[in-house]
């Protein structure tokens, strides 16, 4: 499919300009990074706490950070995802001893800041063993003859019931659980009796040590490193170092980019951001092994061409398919931006700047780097060339010479 008939636009003429818009980029974000002491590391990497709550309306966000701030010393997020009643609560860990101090000091907060008064347990936040224990002895005294295995399989059915859609580990009210297979009248009517309804629910709990943060941070560094290098060499086989080289620089170029806007815009790098880099850095690398794999076929049919015009004439050739494919990942990668919620943004956000600047460094960054380092080559040979072609001085003239004087 074509969808530009034959071009023939100046890509490289207009190489300054975009090689002056990367030079401002780059140094916005490196700037930015240098004032802020580095990039924002999600907790995947400096170490957290991360909790996952549902409320049955709206959350009231100030009123969940001031409690949980109160009680927790150091950073605190709280982070609403849109569309939903759910909330990503995030706490910073500066040392081991405290990994799961937070993640009870934070239910603690929630139960002391939202439950129910009574000292009932919430239902809502229990699993199935502690639900069956806790109505054994109920139910005995209430004349409900039941087995343990009876028991433990109505506390199962019960906990399964709660944590499946449309209550997704909600329930608002008792009257619900009517539905649960293995909850009779008798049983619900202990439940009410020792059980409390929260008006919300802890659907995940995650946490990653300062240690661990430390050496997954590393090993995203060398991940990004290793697959550089491995292009370097793959493209050096298949072309030559020339061209590993220049692809090499706009790949990296790319990454220091995304990092650097991310910076500017406040954004934390996780591993789902490290993921979508590494995604990018393989993406715009096949964008540039397209380009360069044209630029050879064309040097062995337009052998009197310049480099300049036959690099033009290989970046018209593949524009179609530049276009349609980059323009159809981006497309992808938007709407999971602006409809993918507080969880995929940073991803797609990277997807999204990834795919931009990656394109375009295929052409004003690659292939300039590409141009300058051949002319510079080849202007070295043909100095040598030409020093190698001048005759040699006749040995012995300066003295004939001097000796007629």
């Amino acid at each position: 499919m074509q969808i530009f008939g034959n071009t023939n636009f100046d890509f490289l003429g207009k190489k300054w300009l975009f090689i002056g818009a990367s030079l401002v980029l780059t140094v916005a974000g490196m700037a930015s990074l240098w004032m802020k002491g580095g990039p924002a590391y999600g907790i995947d990497f400096k170490g957290g706490t991360l909790m996952y709550v549902k409320f049955s309306g709206r959350p009231p966000v100030d009123k969940i950070r001031s409690a949980i701030s109160a009680r927790i010393p150091g950073e605190v997020s709280v982070q609403e995802i849109t569309g939903t009643n759910e909330v990503i609560i995030g706490t910073e860990l500066k040392d081991e001893k405290t990994l799961d101090v937070h993640r009870r000091l934070l239910i603690e907060t929630l139960g002391a800041t939202f439950g129910v008064a009574g000292g009932k347990p919430d239902l809502n936040n229990l699993g199935a063993l502690v639900i069956a224990d806790r109505l054994r002895d109920p139910l005995q005294r209430g004349g409900v003859p039941m087995s343990d295995q009876q028991l433990q399989d109505a506390a199962k059915a019960l906990v399964e019931f709660r944590d499946t859609p449309p209550r997704s580990g909600l329930v608002r009210s008792f009257d619900e659980l009517s539905g649960a297979p293995g909850v009779t009248a008798p049983v619900l009517g202990v439940v009410k009796q020792e059980f409390a309804l929260f008006p919300y629910a802890i659907r995940n709990v995650e946490i990653v040590g300062p240690k661990v943060g430390s050496e997954l941070r590393n090993q995203a560094i060398l991940a990004t490193l290793y697959a550089l290098s491995g292009m370097l060499v793959y493209i050096a086989f298949r072309f030559e170092w020339v061209y590993g080289l220049g692809a090499v620089i706009a790949v990296l170029h790319d990454t220091i980019i995304t990092v650097g806007l991310f910076s500017i815009l406040n954004k934390e790098i996780s591993l789902t951001v490290v993921a979508a880099i590494l995604t990018l850095v393989g993406y715009s690398m096949n964008d540039t092994i397209v380009v360069f794999d044209r630029m050879r076929e064309n040097l062995k049919i337009l052998r009197r061409e310049k480099l300049e015009s036959l690099m033009n004439i290989s970046i018209n050739q593949t524009l179609s398919r530049t276009v349609l494919t980059s323009g159809l990942t981006l497309l992808t990668a938007l709407s999971l931006w602006l409809f993918g919620g507080p969880v995929l943004n940073t991803f797609s956000l990277a997807l999204v700047i990834g795919i931009l600047i990656g394109t375009y460094s295929t052409v004003f960054v690659a292939s300039p780097i590409v141009l300058f380092l051949s002319n510079f080559l080849e202007g070295r040979r043909m100095g040598r060339s030409r020093a190698s072609a001048a005759p040699a001085p006749v040995e012995g003239v300066g003295k004939i010479s001097k000796a007629v004087k």
